[in-house]
């Protein structure tokens, strides 16, 4: 979920565990303590943000928004991080928006 992965924000779609079927060459890094990352071996595409940690998100994937040629009809519901977001970067309309410390109290993370 860090600016690190994309160089800005990652736009992704909640999805349970067991409704995705991801396949071809995928690397995954648990990249905290509470969470693991997953992308394409071949081309490097960031392909899903996966909750590793127990709590009532466990198992719980974000999948990357640009792997779905339709995503442009979604609506945008809220932002993680918003005290980390670079100077002059908001997004537009009413969001939900969380702290770094709300982020991980919302993920049983502390």
């Amino acid at each position: 979920m860090c600016r690190a992965w994309t160089g800005l924000g990652s736009m992704a779609i909640e999805a349970e565990s067991g409704s995705i079927d991801a396949k071809g060459p995928i690397k995954t890094r648990a990249t905290s303590e509470w969470a693991e990352r997953a992308w394409c071996d071949e081309c490097g595409s960031s392909l899903y943000y996966h909750v590793t940690a127990e709590g009532p998100y466990h198992d719980t994937y974000y999948v990357s928004s640009g792997l779905f040629p339709n995503a442009g009809g979604l609506t945008l519901k809220g932002e993680l991080y918003t005290d980390k977001r670079p100077s002059g970067y908001a997004f537009a309309g009413e969001l939900r928006g969380m702290t770094e410390a709300e982020v991980l109290a919302h993920f049983g993370v502390e």
